[in-house]
Parts: structure tokens; C-alpha cells; sequence
């Protein structure tokens, strides 16, 4: 029997708020385990929340971001289970009445666009962090240690509608959900930091068929690339079961990344073994309509927009502009670039090649080409540009120039002149070369003027060859031609 898959995601995304989401304690990523706590997020006997504005406009500006419909009112709820990262006993969450529902994302998908429906957002405290196993702090495979730094960070759970077929699909969905995110600056969704986690739910059933199979729950998946290797790694695992006359079980399994298998964590909970209760010591959330409408006009240009912006005002190919797009602060730094250079498509090159290519190198973001600190600003790059485009350096030799000045802060100006790397384009100077060559490589020359142009790239590379490299290369071409 054929099958198809049927995956829903459930995304965890970690708010920028600068304090938890019912105390007062700092959210900064990093800090020594179990400094960053209080009695309110520790669950002491005795203390009450007190909700965090800021935690709720940052979640209103999400689901307006992804077309959800924001309710004037909605209610926190405790989702009781008893685990070691979930110091009261209890989560404070949303469940029948959440912030908002009835979104979608759009996304581009093998040149097709594919609608997911998002079923809801809602807001709620994130919980605590195991270590097992010997794999940071000073655990061992005998003891679990427990940091409760991340316990009472503010969260928002988004799911989506099980309208996903494949992993491509679904990388696809966790992808763009990124970007929008990012864009309304609601978190800074860094996967490999925790602060987007994303656990799909996947299940099979006949191709044709309306019914859902028995999802399986996937977690600790901390890319996009481990997103949709457990999802193929699961598929293949619930098809073989099935085509062998077994019945998959409704429960959670553990990405293992480095096996490249799913692993079985518990059979998974339903609603009812949360025991599911309003929050007592939380009032029901009341939002005004002429509030949520100005974040609504506070909301900035999106990546879906901003796309067709860079390919109709800049002439960018769409390929060029999504690349650009994935992230604001990439599509930030391109279109400062483009401001000082008015060169549109020769500043995405150099972004889409080299740029990306040290921002991979170095394991940092496109954020730190924005940031205070950037060491190589927007200004960089358009004085890299410039160097090239007035003939004082080769293309070559603005890749080496572009990898210092990267590395360092430099400015490339001052490395070219620091390091005499100023290209020759003396016409003089370079005719003397060009004889040189011509009068040194008789065959070539002889090729060339019986129609082999590959002879001339042979002769242009002998005179770079003299020159170290410093040659201009469009005025060797001339120069050669005219000659020959």
C-alpha cells in the first residue's frame, strides 16, 4: 500500500523580552546555571505571577504577522505533569481560549506555493533545562543536573494545521516562519541557542484517504537540516512498520543526530492527562481592539513583501532576492550596500558568494553585519566595490582583500594601500609586458590568429603570471588583441 505523510508542526519561539514572563529575572542566553531565578520562577509556596506587557505586544505582533485572529480576550490555564525542568509541578500555558488562531503562511516550495494553516498561537512559560548523560555541567550517565535559568522565559507555542507532506515541506514552513518572526522583531530565533525549537507531529496514511493516521511527536531537533532528517528517518521507520502488519503508536521520540534514527522517549499524553485547569492566580487577558490595531501599523515590511520589492525596484532575479530576503539583517546590509554603490546586483553577488561563504566560515549570523560591533559594515563592502570598479584592484585580489578586512574590521582602502596590492594599469608599462609575452610565446600566438581564442586566456595569464597578479585584466585583454 502507498502512504502518504501528514505533518504538523508545533514551534516553541523564545520572546526578546529583556525579563521573564511573570517575575523579573533577566533572559539573557549563557549565564552560570541557576543564577538567573527567583521564588516566582523557582515555584516557591506563596507567590503570584504578574504578567509581562511587553511579552504580550511581542505575541500579538506574531500572530498579527502570521493573519491569525487576535482575541480581545483569552485565558492562561496550568498544564499539570511532574517532571524535573517544571519546578511547580504545573505549566502556565493557554489551552481552549488561546491569544489568537486562524492564521497561514505562505510558502514557495519546487516552484509551487503551499498554504499552511496555522490552527493557533498562544502564550506560556518555557520550562526549565535537563542535562543527562555526561553532556554538559558536570552530569554523568549516573546523575541529571537541572538549570532553571530558562524556567518562566516567556514563549509562544505556534501550530500549524497538519498540512505538510514531506520534509522539504515542512523545512520549508519552519524556514519562513523564521524570517517572518525575525522581520517583526518578535525573537531572534536562534535554533541552535534554543530560542525557536520546533516539534513536528507525523503520521501516515493511505494515499487518498481523508483520515489521519497515529502521529508520532519528534523533538530535540535544533536545525532546519535535523528537521527534515528525522521526518525521513520517521516516515521510512512508521512505513516499514506498517508494510510489516504493525500498528504505530501514538507517541514522543528523540532525534539522536548523531545515529541519524528517531529513538523512543514515552507514549504520548493526551489533553486529559494534563489535567487541564484555569489559572487561578492569572485574571483572563483582556486586549483593546484600538491596541492590537497599532501594532498591526507598527508592524514592518515582511519578507514575502520585501521579495518582491528587491526584484521590482532593484531588478534582483527572484532567486537572488529570496536568498537576500531569508534574513531582515542580510536584506538590511544589501540595501545599505546598494545605497552607497547603486550597484544592485553586483553588491548581491559579492553577498550571495564570499560574504556568506566567511559568514559560514566564521559560524556567525548575518545579525553581526548589522550590529554595533560589525567589522565589516555595509561601508566595507561598498569601499571593496568601488576598489574593483575604479580598476585600483582585480576581482582576485579583492577576494584576498575582502578576507582580511572581514576578519579584522580594516577598511579595504587602507589594506590595498598597506599591502601595495593597487592593480597596474599604466598602458605603458603593461605594453612593454604584453611584448614581452608575445615575443616569448610564439605558438600560442600563432593559435590564437588561426581562430583558437582559448590562446588569448593562455597569454593574459602569462602576463598576470609576470606581474604577480597586478595587471588589470580587461586592459591585458585589449592590449593583446590590438597587438595581435
Amino acid at each position: 500500500m502507498n502512504y502518504e505523510a501528514v505533518i504538523a508542526l508545533e514551534v516553541h519561539v523564545e520572546l526578546a523580552t529583556r525579563s521573564k514572563i511573570f517575575c523579573g529575572c533577566p533572559t539573557t542566553f549563557g549565564a552560570e546555571p541557576n543564577t538567573q531565578v527567583c521564588p516566582i520562577c523557582l515555584g516557591h509556596p506563596g507567590v503570584l505571577p504578574v504578567l509581562n506587557r511587553r511579552a504580550v505586544e511581542l505575541a500579538v505582533r506574531a500572530a498579527l504577522a502570521l493573519n491569525c485572529e487576535v482575541h480581545p480576550e483569552s485565558v492562561f490555564a496550568r498544564k499539570n505533569y511532574f517532571y524535573p525542568d517544571l519546578p511547580k509541578g504545573y505549566q502556565i500555558t493557554q489551552y481552549d481560549r488561546p491569544l489568537a488562531t486562524g492564521g497561514h503562511l505562505d510558502l514557495e516550495v519546487g516552484g509551487e506555493v503551499r498554504r499552511v494553516r496555522i490552527r493557533r498561537v498562544h502564550l506560556e512559560e518555557d520550562t526549565g533545562k535537563s542535562f543527562h548523560g555526561g553532556d554538559a555541567h558536570g552530569s554523568s550517565p549516573e546523575h541529571s543536573l537541572v538549570d532553571y535559568n530558562r524556567a518562566g522565559v516567556p514563549l509562544i507555542e505556534i501550530v500549524s494545521e497538519p498540512d505538510c507532506r514531506s520534509p522539504a515541506e515542512a523545512g520549508a514552513y519552519v524556514e519562513e516562519l523564521r524570517s517572518v518572526l525575525e522581520y517583526a522583531g518578535v525573537s531572534d530565533v536562534r535554533m541552535e541557542e534554543g530560542s525557536l525549537r520546533c516539534e513536528p507531529n507525523v503520521s501516515l496514511r493511505p494515499v487518498g484517504s481523508e483520515r489521519l493516521g497515529v502521529p508520532v511527536e519528534l523533538k530535540n531537533l535544533n536545525s532546519i537540516r535535523a528537521v527534515e532528517r528525522a521526518l525521513v528517518y520517521e516516515i521510512e521507520r512508521q512505513s516499514a512498520l506498517l508494510a510489516a502488519g504493525g500498528e504505530v503508536r501514538r507517541e514522543t521520540r528523540r532525534w539522536d543526530e548523531g545515529s541519524g534514527t528517531t529513538r523512543l522517549m514515552r507514549v504520548k499524553e493526551t489533553a486529559d492527562d494534563y489535567r487541564y485547569f484555569p489559572e487561578p492566580d492569572l485574571l483572563p487577558l483582556g486586549l483593546d481592539a484600538a491596541w492590537i490595531e497599532s501594532i498591526r501599523r507598527s508592524l514592518p515590511e515582511l519578507r514575502a513583501a520585501r521579495r518582491e520589492r528587491l526584484v521590482r525596484d532593484y531588478g534582483l532575479p527572484p532567486y537572488d532576492a529570496a536568498v537576500l530576503t531569508a534574513s531582515r539583517s542580510l536584506a538590511d546590509y544589501f540595501e545599505e550596500t546598494v545605497r552607497l554603490t547603486g550597484d544592485p546586483k553586483t553588491v548581491s553577488n559579492w553577498l550571495m558568494g564570499d560574504v556568506m561563504r566567511l559568514l559560514n566560515e566564521t559560524g556567525v549570523g548575518a545579525s553581526v553585519l548589522r550590529g554595533r560591533d560589525s567589522t565589516f559594515p555595509p561601508a566595507s563592502l561598498a569601499e571593496l566595490v568601488a576598489l574593483v570598479q575604479e580598476g585600483t584592484i582585480s576581482g582576485k585580489m579583492a577576494k584576498e582583500v575582502l578576507e582580511e578586512a572581514f576578519r579584522t574590521g580594516r577598511s579595504p582602502r587602507d589594506l590595498v594601500r598597506e599591502k601595495g596590492l593597487s592593480q597596474i594599469s599604466d598602458t605603458a608599462e603593461l605594453e612593454a609586458v604584453v611584448d614581452r609575452v608575445i615575443e616569448a610565446s610564439p605558438a600560442a600566438v600563432d593559435e590564437f590568429r588561426a581562430g583558437k581564442e582559448k590562446a588569448l586566456g593562455f597569454l593574459v595569464g602569462q602576463v598576470m603570471k609576470e606581474t604577480e597578479g597586478k595587471a588589470n585584466p580587461k586592459l591585458v585583454n585589449e592590449l593583446l588583441r590590438k597587438k595581435l
